[in-house]
C-alpha cells in the first residue's frame, strides 16, 4: 500500500485529523479480518459522503444550467454520481492503492472493483467535510468531478472516452487496472499543456495532450480506443 501523503497531494487537501482519512480508506473486509469495531470501517463516512457528493454536483449543475428543467438536472446529476463515474474518478487518483483491504477481497481484485472504489471515494469526501467543512469538500468534489460535470452538461458524459475505455477493457479482462500518468507539463502557468499516458496493467496503450489534466486524460483514452485498446 502507498503512503497516504501521496494521496493528500492528489486530493489537494490537508487533514487536521488524519485518522479520518485512515477511517475513510478502511474497507469492511479489513476491519472484519482484524476484528476491529464497526466504526473503524468507512461505511459511516460513505453515508455522509454519498449525500454530499449528490448535493455538491447537483448544485454545480443547477448553477451552470440556469434554464434547464428539473428532469434534465436530475439526469445529469445521476450521470455524474453513478458508480462507474465515481470509480473512474477514484482511479484517476489511484485511490485503490491506498485502501486498507482484507486479504480475501484483495485476492479477488477488490482494489479495482467499481463498487469499492466508488464507496471509498464517497467516504473520502465524507472525511473531508467532517474534518474541514462543506466548502473544503466542495472544492475537492469539483476538482475531481469537474470534467464529468462539464461532459454531463454538454450531453456527452455517456460518450466519456475514459468510461468507454474502462468498459471495453474490462469486457475482456475484469481485474486489469487502468491508470493515467502525467508524463510532462509545458508552457507558462496560465497556459500549460499536459501530456498524459494511459496504462493498462503494465502497458502504455494511449497518449494525449490537453490544456488541463482532465482533457489530456480524455485524449489519451480516445487514442487508446482508436488503437483498439489492445
Amino acid at each position: 500500500m502507498k503512503e497516504v501523503n501521496e494521496l493528500l497531494e492528489k486530493l489537494g487537501y490537508k487533514f487536521r485529523d488524519e485518522s479520518l482519512l485512515v477511517n475513510a480508506l478502511t474497507h469492511s473486509s479489513y476491519s472484519s479480518e482484524h476484528k476491529m469495531p464497526y466504526a473503524s470501517n468507512n461505511e459511516r463516512l460513505e453515508f455522509i459522503g454519498d449525500a454530499y457528493v449528490d448535493a455538491a454536483v447537483g448544485a454545480e449543475i443547477f448553477m451552470i444550467m440556469k434554464d434547464a428543467p428539473e428532469g434534465v438536472l436530475s439526469k445529469n446529476r445521476a450521470d455524474v454520481v453513478r458508480e462507474e463515474s465515481l470509480a473512474d474518478a477514484a482511479r484517476g487518483i489511484g485511490l485503490g492503492d491506498y485502501i486498507y483491504m482484507g486479504k480475501g477481497e484483495e485476492a479477488t481484485g477488490g482494489r479495482n472493483k467499481d463498487s469499492i472504489l466508488a464507496d471509498c471515494f464517497e467516504a473520502v469526501i465524507g472525511a473531508i467535510i467532517t474534518d474541514g467543512g462543506y466548502d473544503a469538500g466542495r472544492k475537492v468534489v469539483l476538482d475531481l468531478l469537474g470534467d464529468k460535470i462539464s461532459l454531463a452538461v454538454a450531453g456527452k458524459l455517456r460518450n466519456d472516452y475514459k468510461t468507454m475505455l474502462q468498459e471495453k477493457i474490462q469486457e475482456r479482462e475484469h481485474d486489469i487496472r487502468i491508470m493515467y500518468n502525467t508524463v510532462s507539463e509545458s508552457g507558462p502557468d496560465h497556459n500549460k499543456t499536459f501530456t498524459v499516458e494511459v496504462v493498462a496493467g503494465e502497458k502504455v496503450i494511449g497518449r494525449g495532450q490537453g490544456k488541463s489534466k482532465a482533457k489530456a486524460e480524455q485524449e489519451a483514452a480516445k487514442d487508446a480506443l482508436s488503437k483498439g485498446a489492445k
